[in-house]
């Protein structure tokens, strides 16, 4: 059904989001930068100008469509799209200078990677914004599931750092300055990608799938784009120019399209749907050993051993995760089993006065005649007036009636008798190990009990009744137990009432009178 819904909703704003000039702009500019990448090959310096002037428009678009989804947002959201402005300003920024740079500057002194004032700016926003999904609230999440989550995230952070000391480290290479950064970069688009998809799985997302893909993708690019660049050459290819745009391409085209989204859509946000699994951990495990496989024909170099300590980290981690997970299935099981308990629980006794019910009662019978027959009586029970008792006082005082012959029911029985509520002013008892002349002690215990009055909204009540006692007979069901001792308390009602009597043959005529 949810599944149904959400393609229903995507058909629904497509069309919106392929007519939306904003996109289609953003998309023709990135295209026009192509173009002029390509056209300038050989000429480095107009190359890297190009390079950054795009920047600038694309870094507005994140700024101000980060703020217009804010404006929209509430809560734990709005805070989220807060910080992505401010981030998005501190992009804009730090291009801005990069930009005026290259047509300030000596050429030679400026490239894609950006000088301190962009990297600066790039750096710290690119870990505000991880720390920021990655501290993004998820509703109902206990302690527990709060350090799972993190376990998950240092998982996939250290496959991260993995692969990129696969990419970064080549044999007699180790002195790369580049190193640190080439880390950083694939740790933190990894762990990006990881924290972006944790938020859309935790129902309190605060953006779209469609919107939160396109940003996963800015992170991979800006990953990727350290690495596709040849390590010896005096120029960079176009293509690399493209692939290092793209992630200002795609991180603008996310708020975007929420904007978009949040003008058609009443729910604007998360789809509220949570998966009580991660498979992160796993995957982060998958991508280690795929590692391994690619630098184990190297041999037992610098790079292998790398590998080998990410490896072994996560393989650490996610044994914590798993005995998080043990505890937390255990948790589940116990709640289970209390809230099976409760069921029965519910199921078996009435609700008014805790006693068992008739379903219960019967059971209990059934397995005591199959057991011993020739030791079990049963009592029934029917309060004398009560009805007057309704009529005079209200149901109020008469469930307070009640209540009060269920805990004197329960002072009177022996231990293992099992006293029971059939509905209204009935009730039962099964006496088990107890023949026909040892229940008299039993209802002479109940009437004794009965006659002691009680007060009830400030009245005082004796709750008189009428008791009949059968004893099993051998070979003889719960209905016919129940018949005769039903015999006997019609018999103890035409009697005078307030007395009880156990069930002979000659009570027959009188049951069926009434």
């Amino acid at each position: 059904m949810d599944g149904a819904r959400t393609v229903r909703r995507w058909l629904s704003q497509a069309p919106e989001l392929r007519r939306d000039p904003v996109l289609i702009a953003a998309i023709s500019w990135t295209l026009l930068a192509t173009v002029l990448f390509f056209a300038l090959t050989g000429d480095t310096d107009w190359q890297v100008r190009t390079f950054w002037t795009f920047q600038l428009p694309l870094d507005a678009l994140l700024t101000f469509s980060s703020w217009q989804v804010f404006r929209l947002a509430t809560g734990a959201i709005r805070r989220f799209w807060r910080v992505l402005t401010g981030v998005g300003s501190l992009f804009l920024v730090g291009d801005t200078m990069q930009t005026i740079a290259t047509f300030t500057s000596p050429p030679g002194t400026w490239s894609t990677t950006g000088g301190i004032v962009q990297s600066t700016c790039f750096a710290v926003g690119l870990v505000i914004v991880v720390l920021a999904m990655l501290l993004h609230p998820h509703p109902g999440r206990t302690g527990r599931a709060r350090l799972a989550f993190w376990l998950d995230s240092a998982s996939v952070l250290v496959a991260g750092a993995v692969v990129a000391w696969c990419f970064a480290i080549k044999p007699g290479e180790t002195d790369r300055t580049d190193l640190f950064a080439s880390l950083l970069a694939a740790v933190a688009a990894i762990t990006g990608c990881f924290a972006a998809i944790k938020m859309i799985l935790s129902g309190n997302a605060p953006m779209r799938k469609a919107a939160a893909v396109t940003m996963m993708g800015a992170a991979v690019f800006t990953a990727v784009g350290f690495f596709v660049a040849p390590p010896a050459a005096d120029h960079l290819p176009a293509y690399v120019y493209l692939v290092r745009l793209l992630p200002s391409l795609l991180i603008a085209l996310g708020p975007r399209i929420q904007v978009v989204i949040a003008k058609s859509d009443p729910a604007p946000f998360a789809e509220r749907r949570r998966k009580p699994y991660s498979l992160m951990p796993y995957g982060a495990i998958a991508i280690v050993f795929s590692a391994l496989l690619v630098v184990l024909p190297g041999g037992a170099d610098f790079q292998l051993w790398g590998v080998v300590v990410g490896l072994g980290l996560i393989c650490a981690l996610v044994a914590a995760r798993q005995l998080v997970a043990f505890h937390d299935n255990t948790d589940l099981i116990e709640r289970l089993r209390e809230h099976e308990t409760r069921l029965r629980h519910q199921a078996l006794t009435d609700g008014l006065t805790g006693l068992a019910n008739r379903t219960h009662f019967h059971e209990q019978l059934e397995a005591e005649l199959d057991a011993d027959s020739s030791r079990t009586s049963v009592l029934l029970i029917d309060l004398d007036g009560f009805k007057q008792v309704n009529d005079t006082l209200g149901h109020a005082a008469g469930d307070e009636l009640l209540i009060s012959v269920a805990d004197k029911m329960r002072g009177a029985v022996r231990d293992g008798d099992l006293p029971a509520r059939f509905g209204g002013d009935e009730f039962g008892i099964l006496l088990r190990g107890c023949t026909g002349p040892e229940a008299e002690q039993t209802a002479q215990r109940l009437l004794a009990a009965f006659a002691v009055p009680v007060a009830i909204s400030g009245t005082m009540i004796t709750a008189n009744a009428s008791i009949g006692s059968a004893a099993a007979e051998p070979g003889e069901g719960v209905s016919a137990v129940i018949r005769r001792a039903d015999v006997a308390m019609y018999a103890a009602k035409s009697a005078g009432k307030g007395t009880w009597r156990r069930y002979d043959t000659g009570m027959e005529t009188i049951h069926s009178f009434h």
